[in-house]
């Protein structure tokens, strides 16, 4: 598969992405986020790479005050109009997330469905992201975060993986440079009653991918804790066989 250029994350996006298999999960990853991080529904939420909002709006609907950031004009100009036509307590705010100047102001970030995490140029770049997450934070405030797992890449990839929604069919397929610890990933999907083309060569998206072990170091430099790992959004525990992690984090 041929690797994307590196600035890649800031024109790929459009919001064909709603058809896609996995969107139809969004509001079982609420449950368990809001169940896993044990929270009470006044919490303020800021929701980093947040996409067209779907979890955002989610929270936003059951009460939370939130704001998402996206580098992607075209997701923030329909969170922004969902959120105005529902009446939500949601703000959307159109940034690169290493611009954006929060400091102890939010009970909650996120980077869910990746949340532009290891998306960026090089290391130095990925690590501020890291930085953006602790300095938002209030003291004892709580992280959660979606990401690919760099133990399961090593173990197991290349491969192809698939998921079949209720309106949709969604395919994957992953490669792994283990020098650089970059994955490569590309896909694609096909709406059920729609007719199927054949996908045009796929160019992999480079990701820096991160073992849990990584991830608590770094943390630990921005003075935050990890409490609990996952593999799933049903609370199956963190493993190398598994693609997905989840990791919910603390601030101290």
């Amino acid at each position: 598969m041929e690797s994307n250029h590196s600035n890649w994350y800031k024109e790929i996006w459009s919001l064909d992405i709603k058809n896609m298999s996995w969107v139809e999960d969004t509001e079982n990853q609420v449950d368990f986020i809001i169940k896993t991080l044990e929270l009470k529904g006044s919490e303020r939420i800021l929701d980093l790479a947040c996409g067209y909002g779907r979890h955002a709006l989610s929270f936003a609907r059951r009460g939370y005050n939130v704001i998402g950031v996206d580098i992607t004009k075209e997701y923030v100009n329909d969170a922004t109009e969902t959120a105005k036509k529902e009446m939500l307590d949601a703000e959307f705010i159109l940034s690169d997330i290493r611009e954006i100047r929060f400091e102890n102001e939010f009970d909650v970030v996120l980077n869910l469905a990746d949340g532009a995490i290891g998306y960026l140029e090089n290391d130095n770049e990925n690590l501020k992201i890291f930085k953006v997450i602790a300095t938002a934070l209030k003291s004892g405030g709580k992280h959660f975060m979606d990401i690919c797992n760099a133990e399961h890449a090593e173990a197991c990839f290349p491969k192809r993986s698939w998921a079949i929604g209720e309106n949709s069919f969604s395919f994957s397929e992953f490669e792994w440079d283990a020098d650089k610890r970059i994955m490569l990933y590309g896909g694609g999907g096909f709406t059920y009653g729609e007719i199927a083309e054949y996908p045009i060569p796929l160019i992999g998206n480079p990701t820096r991918l991160y073992s849990i072990d990584e991830i608590a170091e770094i943390f630990k430099s921005n003075n935050m804790e990890i409490i609990n790992s996952f593999s799933d959004y049903y609370g199956k525990e963190s493993s190398e066989k598994n693609i997905q992690l989840m990791i919910y984090s603390r601030k101290q």
